[in-house]
């Protein structure tokens, strides 16, 4: 049976990711604290104007609770983190630059700060921006 380096079952843990005991306790990573570490890097990308909801339950949910997770999603099953992303662009940029930038961005941000390995990161464009020409 493959176990992952934690030495735990990741069927059964499935709501945390990251976890290791040391002598002084343990560590547990919630994928909620893996959705902010990407949205945060996602807003420092070039040509992002915003995060969009996945759904509209979701946009409703997070126009209540002001989520900094909202439009990030996050999976993972043992060995595999992946990491989807809604975003809005600024019109006039190029779009595949922006999405590759962002992939990027978030896979290294991510990786650094947890040590784990990011599967896949998925770059959804919800939508174009025009800014104002003030």
């Amino acid at each position: 049976m493959d176990r992952n380096p934690w030495g735990r079952d990741p069927v059964n843990e499935e709501n945390t990711m990251g976890e290791e005991t040391t002598s002084l306790g343990g560590i547990h990573i919630s994928p909620n604290a893996v959705a902010t570490i990407a949205y945060y890097a996602t807003l420092e990308s070039y040509g992002v104007v915003g995060l969009a909801p996945k759904n509209l339950t979701d946009g409703i949910v997070a126009s209540i609770t002001r989520e900094p997770a909202r439009g990030v999603s996050v999976r993972y099953n043992g060995d595999n983190i992946d990491i989807e992303i809604h975003i809005i662009v600024e019109y006039g940029t190029r779009i595949n630059s922006v999405a590759v930038s962002v992939a990027n961005t978030v896979r290294f941000h991510v990786e650094k700060a947890l040590g784990l390995k990011v599967n896949s990161v998925n770059v959804h464009i919800a939508g174009l921006r025009i800014s104002d020409t003030d």
